[in-house]
């Protein structure tokens, strides 16, 4: 069971709110993820931006462990609902720490080939506090 607290879930569709906003007045849109869920026992990592109206939609980067991240929606349910060996299952970072917006995320998990990857990346050029600016900005 994923368990989104209050505050985040208050973050995410705001956040989803202000891409529309932007999309209306063809602005670009550029947050910082704000939550990060990821498999104890493997690669499997994504990082979200927005929640959709419906609760479950997520926008984000997902990496399944092959080398290739991706933008796009996935499921907080489906998500949720997967079951790992041992009984686990995939679980939220509590202390993820999101350092750089979504697009920089992106960059540098397809450059590096994972969020993993990227997460250590930016963990060492970005000093804690800090936040990277976006590539356009």
């Amino acid at each position: 069971m994923i368990t989104l607290p209050h505050a985040l879930h208050v973050t995410l569709r705001a956040n989803a709110r202000a891409g529309r906003i932007c999309e209306e007045r063809g602005e670009r849109f550029d947050p910082l993820p704000v939550l990060k869920l990821f498999n104890p026992l493997g690669a499997a990592t994504w990082i979200a931006t927005e929640l959709d109206d419906d609760g479950d939609t997520l926008f984000g980067l997902a990496d399944l462990g092959f080398g290739c991240p991706e933008l796009g929606s996935f499921s907080l349910r489906e998500i949720a609902g997967l079951r790992l060996r041992f009984g686990l299952t995939i679980e939220r970072d509590i202390a993820f720490i999101p350092r750089a917006p979504l697009s920089v995320w992106a960059e540098t998990a397809r450059r590096l080939g994972s969020i993993l990857h990227a997460e250590q990346a930016l963990r060492r050029a970005v000093p804690p506090g800090n936040i990277l600016p976006s590539r356009d900005g």
